[in-house]
Parts: structure tokens; C-alpha cells; sequence
């Protein structure tokens, strides 16, 4: 099957390029590990628990995988036992930061008028 077929991103189902911004980065889980790792750098599987309180095993096994799969984050296992497995923002994760920025100054000027 053609690697475009595996991936349900698809830039002709958005009407727009935000929509497929939103679809990429959606979720309760996504924008967290990119903020964390735009503001850590690498960072380890079991850090991630750490850093984000209440995020199962499963689900940040699959939100890794998909931030993989649209290429804004890279893994590297290290060959060991136990392996370790580090995770980066790769140089599009990366342009993904000031937006984030933008939403985090956001975010706190809309709590403090609340």
C-alpha cells in the first residue's frame, strides 16, 4: 500500500492549512510533549511520564508515534539493556515553537481576564 494511504494525513481533506495544523497538533497530549520538548530538549520515555502528570503509558506510546509519523519529532533507541529511547523535536517540530509560544501567552492572558 502507498505510504500516503497509511498516513490519514492528507493535505487535500483540509479546507485550509490551519485545519490541517489543528488535525496534526490536536489532542490533549500532543501540544504538551512538543512544549516540553521545545523547552527541554531530549528528552527520555520515562521522563515524559514525569513532566506530564496523568498521561498513560499507551497513549504517550501513541502520541509519540504519531508526532513521529508527521515528522515533528525524531526517536533514538540506544542499543542497551534496558533500552533507552530519547525523543527530539526535529527541525519542523522546531518551526512549531512560536506558535506554541503564542498560545501559551494566550492562554494566561485569558486566565487573567477571567
Amino acid at each position: 500500500m502507498p505510504e500516503d494511504r497509511l498516513n490519514k494525513i492528507s493535505c487535500s481533506n483540509y479546507k485550509c492549512e490551519i485545519e490541517l495544523t489543528l488535525e496534526i497538533i490536536s489532542g490533549k497530549w500532543k501540544a504538551l510533549i512538543l512544549w516540553n520538548l521545545g523547552n527541554y530538549g531530549t528528552i527520555r520515555f520515562n521522563e515524559f511520564k514525569r513532566r506530564i502528570p496523568g498521561i498513560t503509558q499507551k497513549m504517550l506510546t501513541q502520541q509519540l508515534r504519531d508526532l513521529e509519523n508527521n515528522k515533528l519529532v525524531s526517536r533514538k533507541v540506544y542499543p542497551q539493556v534496558p533500552p533507552m529511547v530519547e525523543y527530539s523535536l526535529t527541525e519542523l517540530g522546531e518551526r512549531l515553537m512560536p506558535i506554541l509560544e503564542e498560545m501559551d501567552k494566550w492562554g494566561k492572558d485569558y486566565m487573567s481576564l477571567r
